[in-house]
């Protein structure tokens, strides 16, 4: 049980739930049995047993009767067994799901019990448990196992599961006691019982996980030092005045308000910040890393990907040619003399901004002064690698962490709460709304068609096809029967199509990405590769063929690579005639908006915090019951509560907020725990 379902502890089995319970309170007639019943339960008396078919139609068959019809249950394994254990005239429990057979009601390998006078019905609900085939073949049931959870129980009692919450909070939302909610998880008497202690736990479990990023955030502004920027000089005023390429949003300006009180407060910064697609995240960076010049000290932008590394340096080389700043680029391309040269830059303190993929926080990699530091795609990154930044000087450098994947606020108080948050929701002027339309196959001809009327006017366009990941070599043969397939639609040499997906060298998918980049080439097929790392302002035409394959933040993440100029841009959304409900849903979506933030809502609505990106990395994100979205009203009650608690007792020394700091220092001593987000 142990490697299989990871539980080492009374405490984990305590936790780990039923994902349904049985109600063994209630009895069907057979009369009343129909195809729609999920389960059934009869009481039933044996009145015949035989063996039919033989090889691999071989079957047990047993003929039941109650007061009201008769029936067959029928076993196709474990027959030697189940004969054994039935007789002739016995009455039994059967649990099953109904079925019929030529017209008579059936059951299929039913759960059987038999009934005495003394034992009648079960007075609660009964729990069906998640188990696995390795544990099944060693005879660990789920039946077993609520037997094992029945028998804990059984053992201990509420003085060995203290209460942590505190009293004044349990009376106050009526919730019930932590002893009496774990036991009616798996074995409610009343489904009013069962419901109590879904709210207690979804309570218990958004209650600790606010307080653990609260008491992060607190401790973080409370005890750490960072280096403080006073000085705006040449390099900020130097392109704020003459190198901006246009006016700063309203909602840039603010997020570096927020920055630069921050850089002066003394403490050190760490500050989540989202941006949709196309909302000018790199020009405030690159803002912040030039006040890192100012007072002297270093920056570094760390990209996940080489792409997205090399056009991050590309953008920012171009935006400060001419203000006498030294921006190098380095990643795991770059050669041993050139790589040579960047380190002593870095170390002598003349290199004033690195960007690069995980390869600038090598240990090798030594900064003079670092003072700043910028993580692009932060969910991309692993804890240790980021943990690296920090030593890279006496005093940790500022962090700003940048995502262009819109996160529900919800849910980015709860996976980054111990970061400040900063949000930019105007795109810069002069940008137009990307017009999407979904369209079936049939519309196939009419869509090429409108892409060869783009090329005309001097545009150029994306066909991207899904990566369905089962089959590396599928998805390779499906790419490629659409590249043949596209070729026939555009022919050389009037029109020239670059390709990009997974199989390609490094140094390939470089080549043709910058062919369609310096618009040597009309169309770019490809895969998902494309979703971050390329910005072709000039690309007006985005086709995401099987378009019901993809998720909602993916599909949204591939519209954002056009709409990057200042004509208008429009997103095609192909797919078959038949789609599901759900994938109807998200099409609908897409079309009906270009806000990544209402996307993202919807996106956790349909999927679930688990699923979106970068929320994994979280510890307090794994709830066993509680789901950000569904319960928002629960979490922002535990939220208010926490931040109550800390205002009066902010190192929770009091009596009535001790077992909270003991289950915390707990968490820490037994959990892969860091403070760096």
């Amino acid at each position: 049980m142990r490697k299989e379902l990871s539980l080492f502890t009374v405490a984990d089995i305590l936790h780990h739930f039923p994902f349904r319970h049985i109600d063994k309170t209630k009895i069907d007639n057979i009369r009343d049995l129909n195809p729609a019943m999920e389960f059934a339960q009869v009481k039933v008396v044996l009145l015949s047993l035989n063996i039919a078919g033989s090889g691999r139609a071989k079957r047990l068959v047993g003929l039941f009767r109650d007061s009201t019809g008769i029936m067959e249950m029928v076993w196709f394994q474990g027959i030697t067994w189940v004969e054994k254990f039935l007789r002739i005239g016995t009455t039994y429990l059967a649990y099953g799901k109904p079925g019929f057979f030529l017209g008579k009601p059936q059951m299929a390998h039913p759960e059987l019990e038999t009934v005495s006078l003394e034992s009648g019905l079960k007075k609660f609900l009964e729990p069906v448990y998640p188990s696995t085939e390795k544990l099944k073949a060693r005879g660990i049931s789920g039946k077993i196992f609520s037997q094992f959870v029945d028998d804990v129980f059984n053992k201990i009692s509420s003085a060995d599961l203290p209460e942590i919450l505190p009293e004044e909070i349990i009376k106050k939302y009526k919730l019930s006691g932590r002893f009496e909610a774990l036991k009616n998880m798996h074995f409610p008497p009343t489904i009013k019982e069962f419901n109590s202690a879904v709210r207690r736990i979804k309570f218990e479990e958004l209650f600790l996980a606010q307080l653990h990023i609260q008491i992060l955030k607190q401790h973080r502004k409370l005890f750490s030092k960072g280096w403080v920027f006073e000085k705006v000089g040449n390099y900020f005023n130097s392109f704020y005045n003459n190198h901006l390429p246009f006016d700063l949003t309203g909602a840039q300006k603010k997020v570096i308000k927020e920055i630069r009180s921050d850089l002066i407060s003394g403490k050190q910064m760490n500050r989540l910040l989202q941006g949709d697609v196309g909302s000018g995240k790199t020009i405030v960076a690159l803002l912040c890393m030039l006040l890192a010049a100012d007072n002297g000290f270093q920056s570094i932008l760390m990209a996940p990907t080489e792409i997205l590394a090399i056009q991050h340096f590309n953008a920012i080389a171009e935006l400060t040619e001419g203000i006498n700043i030294n921006v190098k680029l380095l990643t795991g391309s770059v050669k041993a003399k050139e790589r040579k040269k960047i380190l002593d830059e870095a170390a002598s303190g003349d290199l004033n901004i690195l960007v690069g993929t995980h390869a600038v926080i090598e240990d090798k990699v030594q900064m003079k002064n670092i003072g700043f530091a910028v993580i692009d795609e932060q969910h991309k990154f692993g804890v240790a690698q980021r943990a690296a930044l920090w030593k890279k000087n006496v005093i940790p450098p500022h962090v700003l962490v940048m995502t262009a994947t819109p996160i529900p606020r919800t849910l980015a108080l709860t996976a980054y709460g111990d970061l400040d948050y900063s949000v930019l929701d105007e795109l810069p002027p002069g940008r137009k709304p990307v017009t999407t339309i979904h369209r079936h196959e049939s519309a196939r001809s009419q869509i090429m068609d409108f892409i060869k009327s783009q090329i005309k006017e001097g545009r150029q366009a994306y066909l991207i096809y899904p990566l369905i990941e089962e089959s590396s070599k599928l998805d390779y043969e499906n790419l490629m029967k659409g590249y043949e397939e596209v070729k026939s639609y555009f022919p050389e040499p009037k029109y020239w199509i670059s390709m990009v997906h997974g199989k390609m060298t490094p140094e390939l998918k470089e080549t043709n990405m910058q062919r369609f980049v310096e618009n040597d080439t009309h169309i770019m097929v490809g895969t998902t590769v494309i979703e971050v790392g390329i910005n072709v302002p000039n690309a007006t035409v985005m086709v995401i063929e099987s378009a019901e394959k993809f998720g909602l933040s993916q599909l949204h993440q591939l519209r954002g690579r056009v709409g990057r100029g200042a004509e208008q841009s429009y997103c095609i959304l192909l797919s078959g005639q038949k789609v599901s409900q759900e994938a109807k849903e998200r099409l609908g979506i897409m079309v009906e908006t270009n806000d990544g933030f209402k996307i993202a809502e919807k996106d956790l609505e349909l999927r679930g915090p688990g699923d979106i990106q970068g929320t994994r990395q979280s510890g307090t994100i794994n709830f066993k019951l509680a789901n950000i979205l569904a319960d928002r009203i629960i979490l922002e009650t535990a939220r208010d509560e926490v931040e109550n608690i800390l205002k009066i007792d902010p190192t929770l020394e009091s009596a009535e907020h001790l077992p909270l700091k003991i289950y915390l220092d707990n968490f820490k001593k037994n959990s892969d725990w860091s403070k760096i987000s």
